[in-house]
């Protein structure tokens, strides 16, 4: 079976005693060091009121990142639509666009991002009026609203680049048909969703519509990895992301722990079963024995593609992660041929 490409989701984890100032650069560092390792695009999140996650404005990461590396694409994974009035993304997409030609992905989804209160504080967030939105920042990018709609006369600028590749995420299956039927490209959630990510990788694929942006499906699959030299590594950097989702399970989220902080915590029973659900979500160990899994779930859903995200609190090692991964994945002249 040959291997579909790997990418990078960052969501800018700001570590236990560092900064938000801190983990941005990490992400222009990882996102020059994934490069040089041959990974296709990395996408930044859109979350909101968290201080374990810097990336509350995907748009300004990439058009900073854009000018910081050369040839990877980059984008959101995702804009939560709702949270915005498509006007406005449009315009901020076309704008990307026309900076950075052919490297720019939008990427958007209809979750919030956000607790409850920050929910409130963004206010336009409707996730009913997800489809509606999204077919108002289509139209406006392209001038084709009906002759009867109040936005006929409207065209999104800069008018005279194309909108990036729209990209539908999901975590349940709600939106692969939609993408499906619209020509989108489309990304499932592995990383988070407890829904099992083949039904709707595969219902994109039966639903699929060629566009002119994609004349053929394109489905990403978004997975946590966590690789290491050894699997004792592997495991103990891992429980910084143990950690953190008990603490995200009790709205507590504040930095992420560090792997000592982790592995000093004395955890209840009810928080242990809470830490064996979460690690089934993650891919944890060595390549050796990571990638046969990875493999399985590819051959499961017919991804096109593996999005790699990596919460290990430690940049050092983050970055050895991801450089252990593409070495194995396609060779370690391949992987590196990137930056010749």
């Amino acid at each position: 079976m040959e291997r579909p490409g790997l990418s990078v989701l960052d969501l800018a984890p700001v570590a236990e005693g560092s900064t938000s100032r801190q983990a941005l650069q990490n992400s222009v560092e990882l996102a020059q060091y994934a490069e040089r390792l041959g990974y296709i695009r990395q996408w930044f999140a859109e979350h909101h009121g968290m201080p374990s996650i810097a990336s509350s404005a995907p748009e300004l990461l990439i058009a900073h990142v854009a000018t910081q590396t050369r040839r990877m694409r980059l984008g959101s994974g995702g804009i939560m639509l709702p949270n915005h009035a498509p006007m406005r993304i449009a315009e901020a997409f076309l704008t990307l666009e026309a900076l950075h030609p052919d490297r720019i992905d939008l990427g958007v989804g209809r979750a919030p991002g956000a607790d409850r209160v920050a929910m409130a504080a963004m206010r336009p967030f409707d996730a009913e009026q997800f489809p509606m939105q999204l077919q108002e920042l289509m139209s406006l990018a392209r001038g084709d609203f009906p002759e009867d709609h109040p936005f006929r006369s409207l065209r999104a600028v800069p008018g005279d680049v194309p909108l990036p590749p729209i990209w539908l995420l999901g975590s349940s299956g709600a939106s692969a048909r939609l993408a499906g039927s619209l020509g989108l490209g489309y990304s499932f959630a592995r990383h988070f969703s407890p829904a099992p990510a083949a039904p709707p990788m595969l219902a994109y694929r039966e639903s699929f519509q060629p566009s002119e942006q994609f004349p053929e499906p394109h489905a990403i699959l978004a997975v946590s990895v966590v690789v290491a030299d050894t699997e004792e590594e592997a495991d103990y950097l891992a429980g910084s992301l143990d950690l953190m989702w008990v603490k995200f399970r009790r709205n507590d989220f504040g930095p992420v722990p560090l792997p000592d902080t982790a592995a000093r915590y004395q955890y209840s029973p009810q928080e242990l079963a809470i830490v064996r659900e979460n690690r089934a979500r993650h891919f944890v160990g060595t390549t050796e024995t990571v990638i046969p899994r990875l493999e399985e779930l590819i051959e499961e859903t017919k991804a096109d593609e593996l999005m790699i995200t990596n919460m290990v609190p430690l940049q050092e090692k983050r970055l050895h992660s991801y450089e252990l991964l593409a070495r194995a994945w396609r060779g370690a002249d391949r992987a590196l041929g990137a930056a010749d």
